[in-house]
């Protein structure tokens, strides 16, 4: 059932159509190298399959699943011959091409560069993660969607008919809501919808020989539901982690919580997800709620002991409350400008006063010297330098006005106000350095924002 040419092809309008690349290509036979990039059952090997047929140039195929330097070195001969023949080169294609290492992947280098070959790859990975650099800056990347519904209605439809290819010699009957439900489950894959479709007449012959209709029931009584598309290393891993992150972040508990669903039903190790929320309650809350970060350590605890699926409410749980708590990022910035001040200022000693005096040596050299104890004065709080003298006044860390930060910020006014009435202000700006053995360059990249 796979189409025979371009303009029998479902999905793909950006690509396929008057004006559009692959059918400009092909019409001129012009076909550059191309990656393939797209969801399975969107039509990368069925679209390769047309340039094979209507191309002039000889067409071969690999499949990186079970090729090795052995295949890839008798084509790469056969294409050179027939580059000596005089023939107009070599087509080759390579499904799942990102499953080929780097070492098998610089194998193609020189024979794309030098026309030998046109690549033609496919990926159901991003290609800008596991193709190498070199190889990828001499393709053009074209990505495929997944099929709509109504172009996989159209697909299930062509198969019912096509007395040749299809199952049109078969006297179907078929309910009117079948073809539609088959589509949705196919979840924008063809493959998949047309595979659904044989395995319910494969499992159904007697009913249909009986004259009976095919409908829901039947399908139910046969066909287990799809697993859920999703993979723990590649793409989907990734972009449905960074859904779910974005939705809590974006405080909508409702989208966050379809998003977990759909990881822990594709099969998502829980752990894997609790440590993202516990990296969350830190990034994106901070001290904007304090009891973020324990919930989700409870989450996390929770889950390794129940195990799943009893402990996926507790990852709901979590979920739905780093949603709906306060957001601050306030921390998060903070300690990234620490790590960026301290990078540079390495080989700056803390002040005397605040370092332990233990033997008498120390005490002679001033260490502990004029230490004033907190405790000892009024609020518990005394004005005194706690950074490097080049680094006083040094500010990282600023609140918003939002949950629990708001007393935090209010804290820190008060006793800002303590230090200006002892008569003790910061020796420079806020977060810049005063000393000339650094870089006037840097100063400003010194400050928070």
């Amino acid at each position: 059932m796979r189409p025979r040419s371009l303009a029998e092809v479902l999905g793909q309008r950006h690509l396929i159509g008057p004006g559009r690349i692959l059918s400009e290509a092909l019409a001129a036979d012009r076909i550059p190298s191309l990656i393939f990039w797209g969801p399975p059952g969107s039509g990368k090997t069925t679209i390769a399959r047309i340039f094979a047929r209507e191309t002039s140039r000889r067409f071969e195929a690999l499949s990186a699943v079970t090729a090795g330097v052995k295949e890839v070195r008798a084509v790469m001969e056969r294409a050179g011959e027939e580059i000596r023949r005089g023939g107009s080169g070599t087509i080759l294609f390579v499904d799942e091409i990102h499953r080929f290492n780097k070492g098998q992947q610089d194998a193609f280098l020189p024979f794309v560069e030098d026309g030998t070959i046109t690549l033609v790859g496919a990926s159901t990975e991003n290609p800008s993660f596991h193709l190498n650099g070199a190889l990828l800056s001499r393709c053009r990347v074209v990505v495929l969607n997944a099929l709509a519904e109504g172009e996989l209605v159209t697909i299930l439809e062509r198969a019912v008919s096509d007395a040749e290819e299809g199952l049109g010699r078969l006297p179907l009957r078929l309910s009117p809501e079948l073809l539609p439900t088959l589509a949705k489950l196919a979840e924008g894959d063809g493959r998949y919808a047309l595979n659904l479709l044989e395995t319910l007449v494969d499992l159904t012959a007697a009913t249909i020989a009986a004259g009976g209709e095919l409908g829901i029931k039947e399908l139910e009584s046969c066909l287990q539901r799809r697993a859920a598309r999703h993979d723990r290393d590649g793409d989907f891993h990734f972009n449905l982690i960074s859904a779910l992150h974005k939705s809590m972040r974006g405080s909508d508990p409702d989208a966050a919580l379809y998003w977990l669903a759909r990881m822990l039903t594709g099969g998502e190790n829980g752990l894997y997800i609790a440590r993202r929320l516990i990296r969350f309650a830190s990034e994106d809350i901070g001290n904007a709620d304090p009891s973020a970060l324990a919930l989700a350590l409870h989450a996390k605890d929770a889950y390794h002991f129940l195990g799943s699926p009893e402990g996926d409410l507790a990852l709901a749980q979590a979920v739905v409350y780093l949603a709906t708590a306060p957001k601050s990022n306030s921390l998060y910035r903070a300690y990234g400008e620490a790590q960026r001040v301290a990078a540079r200022s390495g080989h700056l000693s803390p002040p005397l006063a605040v370092l332990n005096a233990p033997t008498a040596l120390m005490k002679e050299l001033g260490y502990g010297k004029e230490y004033r104890y907190a405790h000892d004065y009024e609020h518990g709080f005394v004005a005194q330098e706690y950074l490097p003298e080049e680094l006083g006044g040094s500010r990282f860390y600023k609140p918003v006005e939002r949950g629990f930060e708001r007393e935090i910020a209010r804290r820190l006014a008060w006793w800002h106000k303590l230090r200006e009435q002892s008569h003790q202000p910061p020796t420079t700006p806020a977060g810049q350095f005063p000393r000339s053995d650094i870089d006037a360059s840097q100063k400003d990249e010194n400050k928070v924002d």
